[in-house]
């Protein structure tokens, strides 16, 4: 039996930048590194974004596999289970994209080098992986093989985990015990679920109906029973339906730790995750909400006229309405009103870009993060890694509305966050599924 010949990727800069380790995710397959990468990978190493630390992270790990190797030559990445690196030189092929697409640019730079690896080794198969789609595209109607980096990428959107289930038919004694004592045990209610010989997820919310009342509940993984949730309300904020009934008892609840609320936009996302956070603002030192700056090309907002507030104040407008919301439901001279311009004075309720974030202590922190659809699994696993002490996180987002040009529904950070920490006991999750904003912006949503 002959053995299978090793395949050899040829990555592209959007891989790098997005997952700077990616050259050690191919198992025993060889990498190629276009020398274009290289230069590319250069532009962006100065800078106080994620793409720059991604840059400079690749930079110091190819140093550092290098060694005193020639990167021209084969270098080995790590172990014996690890293929070997090298720098494609070359930009020529017998077909030149630069000829084919009219254009010299980086990209068809990057093809050339890759047809011409081809033509090198013609026993071995050669696979361009790249997470920008145009590149894929062209790859492929040169007929070189072309693939997305799927490391950090779930399965299926459509499976994704949505925090919720109804459970219908419910005998109508078990749900008045609920509402009599406030819980049943899950033995009780495993019969009507998906779940018939073992616990719910944690944190995972029901909606119960029997005949003639249905009943909202929680499962609580101490205790192991189905409590009910209350429909409370935070800072003059009443949620409209189950689901924002249930995300506002998940911010409210000090178990939990780390809370993901996942809907389209009108849904009520940032509002409840502002007002529950305001609401317990005792148990904090601080309430950060925070977004992602999305910038043009490698350009930050420093681009942008004016003084830095200027600059930031277009992206942070969104998230000053919801506060403004929220203060709406008082009349100015009420003490909560006059509260929400003190804990603004006071930076105890700051809005702010989320790189500024960076360097700053996560203890005794409510922190909000907003729009986390566009961010990378890497840049949500270093906001939860620097959370300290009695810190709160909530992150807010719809994975369908991204963005950025490298990330999908099945790569960005949320999606990644939901599926992989599902049924921790920290955690909570919950999928807005209804408008709430206006019967008009309902109207668009639905036939629009």
């Amino acid at each position: 039996m002959t053995r299978r010949k090793k395949a050899i990727f040829v990555l592209d800069t959007s891989v790098l930048l997005f997952d700077h380790n990616a050259i050690t995710s191919f198992q025993e397959h060889d990498i190629a590194i276009p020398i274009t990468v290289l230069e590319e990978v250069d532009q962006f190493k100065k800078g106080n974004d994620t793409l720059n630390f991604e840059a400079r992270e690749f930079i110091r790990l190819l140093d550092r596999i290098s060694g005193n190797h020639k990167l021209q030559d084969w270098i080995p990445i790590g172990g014996p289970e690890k293929g070997k690196l090298k720098v494609l030189m070359s930009q020529k092929s017998e077909q030149d994209a630069e000829v084919v697409f009219n254009e010299r640019k980086a990209d068809h730079r990057i093809l050339n080098a890759t047809a011409a690896l081809m033509a090198e080794v013609p026993d071995r198969k050669v696979i361009l992986v790249t997470k920008d789609i145009n590149l894929r595209l062209k790859a492929r109607s040169l007929s070189i093989a072309a693939e997305d980096y799927e490391t950090g990428k779930i399965k299926d959107v459509d499976t994704l985990y949505q925090g919720k289930t109804t459970l219908e038919h419910v005998p109508q004694e078990t749900i008045d015990l609920i509402y009599s004592r406030g819980y049943e045990e899950w033995s009780a209610l495993a019969q009507f679920s998906p779940w018939k010989k073992e616990f719910p997820p944690a944190h995972h919310y029901f909606i119960l109906k029997g005949k003639s009342a249905s009943v909202l509940a929680v499962f609580n993984p101490i205790t192991q029973h189905i409590e009910r949730v209350q429909k409370d309300h935070a800072y003059g904020i009443r949620p409209r339906n189950a689901e924002q009934t249930f995300a506002l008892h998940a911010v409210l609840n000090p178990e939990v730790q780390l809370v993901t609320i996942q809907g389209i936009a009108g849904t009520g996302k940032t509002l409840l995750a502002l007002a529950g956070a305001m609401e317990q603002k005792s148990r904090f030192r601080q309430i950060y909400l925070a977004r992602p700056i999305i910038p043009l090309s490698n350009k930050d907002i420093g681009f942008l006229p004016g003084d830095i507030k200027s600059k930031i104040n277009p992206y942070m407008e969104p998230l000053w309405d919801n506060l403004k919301l929220i203060q709406s439901q008082y009349q100015e001279k009420d003490k909560e009103y006059q509260k929400i311009n003190e804990m603004v004075e006071s930076e105890k309720l700051h809005i702010t870009p989320l790189a500024y974030i960076r360097g700053r202590s996560l203890s005794h922190i409510c922190f909000i993060i907003d729009e986390a659809q566009n961010l990378t699994p890497h840049e949500v696993k270093t906001i939860i890694t620097r959370a300290g002490e009695k810190t709160k996180i909530i992150f807010t987002g719809d994975i369908f509305q991204i963005d950025t040009p490298y990330l999908d529904e099945q790569s960005n950070g949320l999606s990644y966050l939901i599926d992989r920490i599902k049924g921790n006991s920290l955690y909570a999750h919950i999928t807005l599924e209804k408008g709430e904003r206006s019967e008009l912006a309902n109207l668009a949503s639905r036939l629009l």
